[in-house]
């Protein structure tokens, strides 16, 4: 079980975390929380019509990271060839209007369960450390989350492709990208054993 997530009875994952990689987790998963926001002008709603019926921002975020979290619906490579520039910025500006809201307060709930269930670990044993069991909802919020994580800190890295990540394992271990790119490796394949766990 260390270092990768295994299927449990009943359904829901585990893994067995050091304390290091507990710390990394979770605070990565604060700055997400962190970069998400609390919402469009961080306003609570008292009524749950108001909130249903909040529209979002009509245009794409500035931050790179919240641009690949929250892509434009329309446009971009692979867009409608029938359908000038215009035209598609305006569907997508629309379409982000009635979503982005929802988009952010998932991602935000996916985060949330992340930092929930590591501070509920018990102590693993004199060695540091902890075995963190999900259920099965846990278990997809995790994925969710950890996919975001992974999204983030490639788009910081600059990856684009394939070939970008092959040249991380080149890296120097004086570049200081390394630290980045170590925790980029190590979610992904966290997050390629538990999609493996929720597999039928």
């Amino acid at each position: 079980m260390p270092g990768h997530f295994e299927p449990i009875p009943g359904g829901g994952a585990a893994v067995a975390l050091d304390d290091v990689e507990i710390s990394i987790i979770r605070s990565l998963a604060v700055q997400l929380l962190e970069l998400i926001g609390p919402g469009p002008g961080g306003e609570a709603f008292d009524d749950p019509l108001a909130e249903l019926f909040a529209e979002g921002p009509s245009e794409p975020p500035t931050d790179a990271v919240l641009r690949r979290l929250l892509p434009d619906a329309y446009g971009g490579p692979g867009g409608p060839a029938d359908q000038d520039e215009a035209e598609l910025r305006a569907h997508s500006s629309e379409f982000r209007r009635f979503t982005e809201n929802d988009l952010r307060a998932g991602k935000r709930e996916d985060a949330l369960a992340v930092v929930r269930t590591l501070d509920v670990l018990s102590p693993g044993g004199g060695d540091g450390g902890a075995v963190l069991k999900l259920s099965q909802d846990e278990s997809i919020q995790w994925m969710r989350a950890l996919n975001d994580l992974r999204l983030a800190i490639g788009t910081r890295l600059d990856i684009t492709d394939e070939e970008d990540t092959d040249l991380l394992y080149r890296l120097p271990d004086e570049d200081p990208r390394k630290p980045m790119v170590m925790a980029y490796l190590w979610l992904g394949g966290l997050q390629e054993t538990l999609v493996e766990t929720l597999m039928p």
